[in-house]
């Protein structure tokens, strides 16, 4: 495709020559390039023709290709327009409105079909006009966030401030788009900015609050969003952030009364009763859990998170009904990705648990094929990480290195993959008196992005060479910036726990600045690591997790990486092997005491009955005693995992004997 091609389809279109621009697009199409937009074009000319079942068809293609397009939606919402389908059409508005709001075109429409009594009509007529009094440039601005073109996004933001330094709209967006990259810290500084000009905007607190809670400064986000509750107590999105806000900082009572209220008065907004049912997991209340879980899904049916998080509780069991309606619910052509593939990682989970394996692992597949739609994992990206850490921590680079770093061993961080048994670790180490569990801390990855500095999508990244520029007192600095960070989260124990699995990447930069901390590494089979990883759906990161392929790759990285960090740091990381700690308990927790230079304690043989709250997806399996079942989970799905075995090669000598 030329570079010209896809502004002159635009052009054409336009103008409205809708047959040379149907024309345009699908010669760009047959060439292989910018597919995507070409579709778009294609099918808004089909539908200008008046050709809505070809249309259709080619909106269906272009969700397939990008399912996080929201103009695709909106199209889709034209298409059932023109054919008078006003329910799908209202349905359709409503999914690209909720992944792009700058959409105006589609909440003229909402607010053209719905009810005008209705809240989705109020609710489309305050966008209209908050679309209205926005400065067009802002438009564009949110627009593109929301279609991922964030480096573009930025850019125009940023000039729009520089003519306009108080826009406090233009300092929300640049603060989303700081929190849309990682880029937290700018985030909190542009909303106390922009709260400074106008302290009463009430969705721009509940921003500063979001972000705050991303931080993890969950004492500051909880007065703030007491403070705004206490000025608007009978504001639901504020109620519920409250209830949120009251959860992290472990008023889980206070937490889940609220959340029961909102679920009373409001039965029919589904997520009341879904994060009702993550509080109640969260505290161990597992059969109210189930029960809220349920209403979530009988508040809305394609609910497919409510499927899911029934699932993810690992010891659900569905029943005949729910697993016949999840099956019908899976064929609608009316479902958003996102309620799609839980569905499908709901399915699976059903289905294994009835050794259905093959009718498992094709949902799993397809659940895995449609996350990582969204995604813009790039294993080769990840590999040229991994080997930069090698390259730079080398023997000669550490030898020469100046002492610098904080003293204090009170940190123990917990790396590896995920569904390696970390959270078994930690539930070991927190049932000690002198450890505190705290959670998968996010201050490690913040400071590597804070290295790594603002960068165009494929430049190269500045971190982890920039290290090599750090002095010692800036080591310490850090180090000792990580512990007062950290503190909001741990009481009076003299030790804690960071149990970020990923963080087994940046070791070397751990070693630099908290020179006295204790690294475990959770490892486990490859097999059922990596199959494991592939039947979870996490709540955010983890990209390498949606296909098999990628899974083993990483894995490979991983075994290689911490050899590397066995060998620059000899006797300074402990791998505890999960089989190794469900087949001798004590032995294994013993070892990892001595290494963290802990007395031992009898109840850390009994983690399982430690009342702390746990938030990861083991919560349910770490409040029971150890068993065996968790080894081998693999072996059933042999056949369908050669991906994952060529990819791991040689860490896979075992499928011989699957």
């Amino acid at each position: 495709m030329t570079d010209d091609g896809l502004p002159e389809a635009k052009q054409q279109l336009q103008s409205g020559d809708f047959m040379g621009a149907l024309a345009t697009a699908r010669a760009l199409r047959h060439e292989g390039d910018q597919t995507a937009e070409a579709l778009y074009i294609e099918a808004v000319c089909l539908r200008y023709l008046h050709r809505l079942d070809d249309a259709a068809q080619t909106v269906e293609e272009l969700i397939t290709a990008m399912p996080r397009y929201a103009r695709a939606y909106q199209e889709r919402g034209h298409i059932f327009k023109a054919q008078g389908a006003s329910e799908k059409a209202i349905n359709a508005y409503a999914e690209a409105t909720a992944r792009n709001p700058s959409l105006l075109a589609a909440w003229r429409s909402l607010a053209e079909l719905a009810d005008p009594t209705s809240d989705g009509a109020a609710l489309a007529r305050k966008q209209i006009a908050r679309l209205k009094a926005m400065p067009p440039v802002l438009v564009s601005v949110e627009s593109m966030m929301h279609d991922g073109k964030f480096y573009q996004a930025e850019q125009l933001c940023r000039k729009h401030l520089q003519a306009n330094p108080q826009d406090t709209t233009g300092m929300r967006l640049l603060a989303q788009l700081g929190m849309e990259l990682g880029i937290l810290d700018d985030a909190e500084f542009l909303l106390e900015s922009a709260l400074a000009f106008a302290p009463h905007d009430t969705e721009m607190r509940l921003d500063y609050i979001s972000v705050l809670h991303k931080r993890q400064k969950y004492e500051r986000s909880f007065e703030e969003v007491a403070s705004l509750h206490r000025a608007h107590p009978d504001d639901p999105a504020i109620t519920s952030s409250y209830a949120n806000e009251a959860l992290a900082v472990g008023r889980f009572d206070e937490a889940i009364d609220i959340y029961d209220d909102l679920a009373e008065r409001f039965p029919q907004v589904a997520v009341n009763h879904l994060v009702r049912g993550h509080a109640l997991k969260t505290v161990g209340r597992h059969n109210d859990a189930v029960n809220a879980y349920r209403s979530a899904y009988n508040a809305r049916a394609s609910f497919g998170d409510a499927y899911w998080s029934l699932a993810n509780l690992k010891t659900y069991q569905f029943n005949d009904d729910e697993l016949e309606q999840m099956r019908t619910i899976e064929r609608s052509i009316d479902l958003s990705p996102e309620d799609h593939y839980h569905l499908c990682f709901a399915l699976g989970k059903a289905l294994e648990d009835r050794d259905s394996i093959d009718e498992a692992f094709a949902y799993y597949a397809q659940g895995n094929a449609l996350k990582r739609q969204e995604l813009r994992y790039d294993p080769d990206r990840m590999d040229e990480e991994l080997k930069a850490q090698k390259d730079l921590f080398t023997e000669d680079f550490l030898r020469n290195l100046p002492q610098g770093g904080s003293s204090s061993p009170a940190p123990i961080f917990i790396v590896g993959l995920p569904r390696a048994g970390s959270t078994l670790v930690e539930q070991i180490l927190a049932s000690h008196t002198d450890v505190e569990g705290t959670l998968e801390l996010p201050n490690i990855l913040a400071l590597v992005h804070k290295l790594n500095g603002r960068r165009k999508l494929g430049d190269d990244p500045r971190y982890p060479s920039v290290i090599k520029q750090l002095t010692p007192e800036q080591r310490t600095q850090f180090g000792e910036a990580f512990l007062k960070d950290t503190a909001v989260h741990r009481g009076n124990a003299p030790r804690f726990t960071d149990k970020m699995p990923n963080n087994f990447r940046h070791i070397g930069l751990i070693r630099m600045m908290l020179p006295q901390a204790k690294i475990i590494d959770a490892r486990r089979n490859p097999f059922d690591c990596c199959f494991s990883g592939f039947k979870q759906l996490f709540a955010e990161g983890q990209e390498f997790s949606y296909s098999l392929s990628d899974l083993g790759r990483y894995y490979r990285g991983y075994v290689d990486l911490m050899a590397h960090w066995d060998h620059v740091f000899p006797g300074q990381i402990l791998r505890l092997q999960y089989e190794d700690v469900v087949e001798d308990l004590e032995g294994s927790v013993r070892k990892l005491l001595a290494f963290c230079d802990l007395p031992f304690e009898d109840q850390c043989l009994r983690f399982f009955e430690t009342d702390r709250s746990v938030r990861t997806a083991s919560s349910e399996q770490v409040r029971r005693p150890l068993y065996s079942s968790g080894v081998g989970q693999w072996r059933p799905f042999a056949t369908h995992l050669e991906p994952l075995f060529a990819a791991l090669g040689p860490l896979a000598p075992e499928r011989l004997h699957a």
